[in-house]
């Protein structure tokens, strides 16, 4: 893992995978954000992220993820494929409790980048980091019902199911459940380090 100082000299991680690397989140990158993400498709399952999505709304995006960045609060990593240097997506663990060592993982990826592979990756890499770098003990995701998509992919990277918040969120008109998952430190060591 390399790292990237900020104007205020916090360090801010670098995590490097086979395909992809996780890096904080600079103005150029806007352009790519607004293009991946300006999809209803992408969009449908998030909380905040409103649909369509401007280049503005990137560009305030990246301001505010710059700034809990360089103050520890919350991580957000734009999702860059090795190959092109473009940003695909985002991830982040944000509500950083550090008292009680818990985090939620969030995370979007571009339409055209689905079912490759890579959404795991970077998940696996903010899950190495949160347990490693920020020593968490519990990392979770809330999960709107019925994306089976982000479902599967947290069941394959060992989170587990621990329960429903029926019509806990209003999208687009519609009450969701929320779905939460979590994976505790001592199941994803097993997970990397098997016995």
């Amino acid at each position: 893992m390399n790292a990237h100082i900020t104007g205020r000299g916090m360090v801010v991680p670098v995590i490097e995978g086979k395909r992809i690397v996780l890096r904080t989140l600079e103005k150029s990158d806007a352009r790519s954000i607004q293009e991946n993400l300006n999809d209803k498709e992408v969009s449908r399952y998030t909380r905040i992220i409103p649909y369509p999505y401007t280049l503005r709304h990137a560009r305030d995006f990246i301001k505010i993820a710059q700034h809990f960045g360089s103050r520890e609060e919350d991580y957000a990593f734009g999702i860059e494929i090795k190959e092109t240097r473009k940003i695909i997506g985002v991830i982040s663990l944000a509500r950083i409790d550090y008292q009680n060592r818990n985090a939620e993982v969030g995370y979007w990826l571009g339409k055209k980048y689905w079912g490759r592979g890579i959404a795991k990756e970077a998940l696996l890499g903010i899950l190495n980091f949160g347990f490693d770098n920020l020593k968490l003990f519990r990392i979770y995701a809330s999960v709107m019902h019925p994306n089976t998509a982000s479902v599967k992919l947290l069941e394959k990277a060992g989170f587990e199911f621990e329960g429903r918040m029926r019509k806990s969120v209003l999208k687009d008109g519609k009450w969701l459940d929320e779905l939460r998952y979590s994976i505790l430190e001592e199941e994803y060591r097993r997970l990397v380090q098997p016995v």
